[in-house]
């Protein structure tokens, strides 16, 4: 009977120590939310800090449905896109799709999309 109680309290002591961690994890992702319009971001720019980051993708009138590409300044070709910040399915009109995590390290990249199509905006990690 001991040995039982001592398992299940042990099991115990790792789901909730296995739980904590795991959330104390997840608030280390932010989300950058970005609108598209016709044409167009809304934002311009954007400066964040080093981290890792969930892309939020709004496409607000667009009339079809847009993307989400991510890439290093200067090296816009498809094999330098950053692929995790692709949204992970188009964005449809009048929805808001997101991108699977990404981590950003200091540099310039630049935010576009193809679909819409945009120009070539500047996101900025110091």
């Amino acid at each position: 009977m001991k040995k039982v109680l001592a398992m299940l309290v042990l099991f115990v002591g790792f789901s909730i120590s296995a739980n904590a961690q795991h959330k104390m994890m997840k608030k280390d992702v932010k989300t950058v939310s970005l609108e598209q319009t016709k044409g167009e971001f809304t934002q311009k720019s954007i400066t964040l800090s080093p981290g890792t980051y969930v892309f939020e993708i709004a496409n607000t009138n667009v009339g079809h449905d847009v993307g989400f590409v991510l890439a290093p300044k200067g090296k816009t070709d498809a094999a330098h896109h950053i692929q995790n910040a692709y949204v992970t399915e188009v964005v449809k009109n009048n929805t808001t799709g997101h991108s699977k995590e990404v981590t950003l390290a200091k540099g310039e990249y630049v935010y576009f999309c193809p679909l819409n199509p945009t120009p070539q905006y500047t996101l900025i990690v110091e």
